[in-house]
């Protein structure tokens, strides 16, 4: 990491009544005091000031606020102004800075100083970077956790465990028995498959985990000229998709994303399947069956006189739309609409509503697993397999419980890659 100072603009992009930048570097208390053109100042005040150029020319008024090292989000020395949002203010301010020796941050290099003065973990940022892409309540809770450092204490207590299986085990091999507590054998062993027990609940999370922060995929299915497309308007609430009476209408996946009770939904509107010499729309049913083999949930549209006796799979809703054609809605466990009329459309969202929860509540039991710890969690789920088959091979257990003990490690950065590292930062934002 090197020494540059270096700034970033840490709101929002495009015009805004106040832009926040930020500054972080070595020794920034002599710059504050410039910028605030005062000789004494106190810590994490704000103070509201001309901010001039090296020309003493006056670039706005703003407040600036001083946070010394280490008191900071990155550990080092950080001043925040607050100017006005123009994009003329903001550049502005940034050729004043370069001006200084200062230089524009890349990508994630706030929080990669905040990583290297120890203020948060690997595991902490990828919080962030999820943070700062919520969209969503449950997208925020589940970040929040992450970034709050709950991951963290979940894989620092079992690394340290690892740590201390594996130093007993190869303590036996080193002591007699008579040096050692009693039973260590087991002991060791018990505490092996109770990490891997723990390890493979998360990894067994991780389509929820990522459906929760990715957007849970929802898909509208079943045959031509069924009322997909006007149950998808009705569900998005404007006329995304084509309504027409011309079976094999849709020939595309059209998808929009919507929240239901803070979960973001990927809602999709799929060709109708059928048999057909269309070449486009065979294209479009092939797309339809890919989004059902991806769908966290499946809402297949019936008509009265096209539904067929089916079994319902715990992630399906049967809905039987065109219900205001038939006097009797007698098959059981299948939502009767009409989205000409609206009718049974509240039911089918109150259905939905329980069917989300049902398969998302309590995914924020457990640690929020990404590409990047799923893969890392399974090498030491393996590690830990072998080690247990080791059986009484202390020299081997003890090996492969180090070994997933490391891995554990790379999670929160303790043992680190320079790629894994470039991955996890590269996802934040500049002034992050």
């Amino acid at each position: 990491m090197n020494n540059d100072s270096i700034f970033a603009l840490s709101s929002g992009h495009g015009k805004s009544g106040v832009a926040v930048i930020r500054i972080s570097g070595q020794d920034l208390y002599d710059t504050f005091t410039t910028f605030v053109s005062k000789t004494e100042i106190k810590n994490r005040c704000a103070y509201f000031t001309n901010l001039c150029d090296t020309n003493g020319d006056l670039i706005d008024q703003c407040l600036a606020i001083y946070f010394p090292a280490p008191h900071s989000f990155t550990g080092e020395d950080v001043i925040e102004l607050h100017t006005h949002g123009a994009p003329a203010v903001i550049n502005k301010v940034f050729e004043y800075l370069s001006t200084l020796g200062m230089r524009m941050a890349t990508p994630g290099e706030f929080s990669r100083r905040a990583f290297y003065n120890n203020k948060m973990d690997l595991a902490d940022v990828d919080g962030l970077a999820a943070l700062l892409d919520a969209q969503t309540d449950m997208q925020r809770k589940h970040a929040l956790r992450s970034m709050m450092g709950f991951d963290s204490k979940i894989y620092n207590a079992w690394r340290n465990k690892m740590v201390e299986i594996s130093a007993y085990a190869a303590a036996i091999l080193d002591y007699s028995p008579d040096d050692l507590p009693a039973n260590i054998g087991d002991t060791v062993r018990n505490s092996a498959e109770q990490l891997y027990t723990e390890i493979s609940q998360a990894l067994s999370q991780y389509r929820n985990a990522r459906s929760i922060r990715g957007g849970i995929n929802i898909v509208l299915a079943g045959q031509t000229n069924v009322g997909k497309s006007s149950i998808f308007n009705y569900m998005v609430g404007t006329n995304r998709a084509i309504v027409s009476d011309i079976a094999g209408t849709t020939r595309d996946v059209v998808s929009s994303t919507i929240d239901i009770d803070g979960f973001m939904v990927n809602l999709s509107d799929t060709a109708g399947i059928r048999e057909t010499d269309d070449t486009i729309e065979s294209i479009g049913i092939e797309r339809t069956k890919s989004e059902i083999e991806n769908a966290d949930i499946i809402i297949h549209v019936y008509t009265p006189d096209s539904i067929s006796a089916t079994n319902i799979s715990n992630n399906e809703i049967i809905v039987i739309n065109k219900s205001d054609t038939i006097e009797t809605q007698d098959i059981p466990n299948a939502i009767y609409t009409s989205a000409k009329s609206g009718n049974g459309m509240d039911t089918l969202m109150n259905t939905l509503r329980q069917k989300i929860h049902e398969l998302f509540d309590g995914s924020e039991s457990t640690v929020s697993v990404n590409a990047r710890t799923k893969s890392l969690l399974e090498s030491a789920q393996q590690d830990l397999a072998s080690a247990i088959n080791a059986g009484e091979n202390y020299d081997i257990f003890a090996e492969h419980t180090r070994r997933a003990s490391d891995a554990i490690g790379k999670i929160l950065g303790t043992i680190t890659a320079s790629e894994v590292m470039d991955m996890t930062f590269g996802q934040l934002c500049l002034g992050k």
